[in-house]
């Protein structure tokens, strides 16, 4: 059979990712404070858009906003749903989650099932305000400014080093110290980068690391401590033996310490007292980037009934206007075809972002308010009733995609009586009942092994791994050993063998 070009008709089906569907799913991803930044770059570069007045959520305010929409300007409202809200986006939820790929929700795949439970008052949600006090607090305006490390080695630098090429070696050393004063860069690859000898970087960090704050410029801790003894006149050969061998000093595992050393014991424990009065972290006395503040995205509060409340924190809601009015004036004032595509093209990206921004802060509600469903024993009773939950649990409740909910709890807060928690916190693995009935939340667990070993009173109540596992499984919980194992070493507690030495070293 010969080949040769030919023409057919093929039908198919073929999904396509416009600018508007592509922002939807990247608005649901965003933090309050990327949501923000966002919408300052559309309101600077689109002419219809306005920023709103922030007093919507007040019932007077709200009949002035619904006259002024009357006259060419609207805004949108969480707090009054309409029909037009509930079609505010024109694309489906399939649309949304056409990116998805199996890599997004993997990892929440293999938590467990949940139970049900709970209740959500649906009359507050989105109402505006906090029920935890007033929130004109601004910490960045009562923040006091602070001088930066980097500023600080700098400054010093000028007045150490004169050569111009040594003070140029200097400056680089500095920008690679971290924020604890280490300098984590490797030296030979450093010397290549500069094309400069090794020995003149080596020589150049010798007279850095004489500045303040003591310690500052060293490659790790034995290094960092050495620093401080040298100039306190105490570093001694012992005491470097001490430094070079910190991991059995971490392992208390003193007898064999103190041989290395040449020291008794008792003398062994004068000497780690000393390093237990230096900075390990020289570099955190100074300041630096200001830390971002969590700000909650939902508040829940408990109901006199007993129920559990959800609400939009409005706080953090960008408040977007779209001025129909000027758009109706310009397009009426000029006939150039230019102008009025341009025009039209803005008006329908306002439109769409003023869509979005309304389905994503009902999407995350619509999900906060599920996961508040499923984790009431949470909020009314603590961590020991967390039940386990996965991403597919919800979705199916709230009939949405997997990706989608794993796009609107990454990052996103929920302020509770107990405290600020990611919404990815609630979803925990299941770890079986042993017999058969609910199982239990993998934080549940953990909490319950820190309880455990926190009960130790001596040698003799110390308790293994396998022990461990024995006192759960008389919970009901059916959990192997390495589960143990992985559980307290992500709790940061050492194994029974070295809290035995540490108790023994207190006695």
């Amino acid at each position: 059979m010969a080949l040769a070009p030919q023409i057919k008709l093929k039908q198919g089906q073929q999904l396509a990712m416009t600018p508007q569907l592509q922002q939807a799913i990247k608005l649901l991803t965003l933090t309050n404070i990327e949501l923000a930044a966002f919408v300052e770059e559309q309101l600077e570069s689109n002419p219809l858009l306005e920023r709103g007045t922030g007093t919507e959520n007040r019932r007077e305010d709200r009949i002035e906003a619904k006259q002024e929409s009357d006259s060419g300007l609207s805004e949108l409202d969480l707090n009054a749903p309409s029909a037009a809200a509930s079609d505010a986006m024109d694309a489906t939820e399939s649309q949304l989650n056409a990116d998805a790929t199996a890599a997004d929700i993997a990892a929440d795949n293999s938590l467990g099932a949940a139970s049900v439970g709970g209740d959500v008052d649906w009359s507050k949600a989105g109402s505006g305000g906090s029920f935890f006090g007033n929130n004109d607090y601004d910490p960045a305006a009562n923040t006091a400014y602070e001088i930066t490390l980097n500023e600080h080695l700098t400054a010093q630098l000028v007045m150490a080093i004169h050569d111009e090429r040594d003070r140029m070696i200097g400056a680089y050393l500095i920008d690679q110290v971290d924020e604890n004063g280490y300098l984590r860069t490797d030296l030979i690859e450093l010397a290549d980068r500069l094309g400069v000898d090794l020995n003149r970087v080596k020589s150049v960090l010798t007279i850095l690391q004489t500045f303040e704050p003591t310690g500052v410029m060293a490659r790790s801790l034995s290094e960092c401590m050495a620093l401080q003894l040298k100039e306190r006149g105490e570093l001694d050969a012992p005491m470097q033996h001490l430094l070079d061998n910190l991991e059995m000093l971490a392992k208390h595992d003193l007898q064999a310490l103190a041989k290395i050393c040449g020291l008794s014991v008792a003398k062994l424990g004068e000497y780690a007292e000393r390093l237990r009065s230096l900075a390990p972290k020289p570099g955190l006395a100074y300041g630096s980037d200001m830390a971002g503040v969590v700000e909650p995205d939902v508040f829940v509060h408990e109901r006199p009934d007993g129920g559990w409340a959800v609400e939009l924190n409005s706080d953090t809601l960008p408040r977007v206007l779209v001025n129909s009015r000027y758009y109706a004036e310009v397009c009426d004032s000029t006939k150039d075809e230019k102008v009025k595509s341009y025009m039209s093209e803005c008006s329908q990206n306002a439109s769409w972002l003023v869509k979005s921004l309304d389905q994503r802060a009902r999407t995350i509600l619509k999900v906060s308010s599920e996961i508040v469903k499923f984790q009431d024993g949470f909020f009314a009773y603590g961590i020991d009733h967390l039940r386990p939950l996965n991403l597919k649990t919800v979705a199916d409740a709230i009939d949405m995609h997997e990706s989608t909910v794993s796009r609107v709890t990454s990052n996103k807060y929920i302020a509770t009586t107990r405290g600020t928690f990611e919404l990815k916190y609630f979803f925990t693995a299941a770890i079986a009942s042993m017999d058969g009935g609910v199982a239990h939340s993998s934080e549940a667990v953990r909490h319950k092994i820190k309880i455990l070993i926190d009960e130790e009173r001596g040698v003799k109540s110390v308790l293994s791994d396998d022990k461990l596992v024995k006192l759960l499984q008389n919970h009901g919980i059916d959990i192997a050993r390495r589960t143990v194992a992985k559980y307290r070493e992500s709790l940061g507690i050492p194994s029974s063998v070295q809290r035995r030495r540490i108790i023994n070293n207190k006695q």
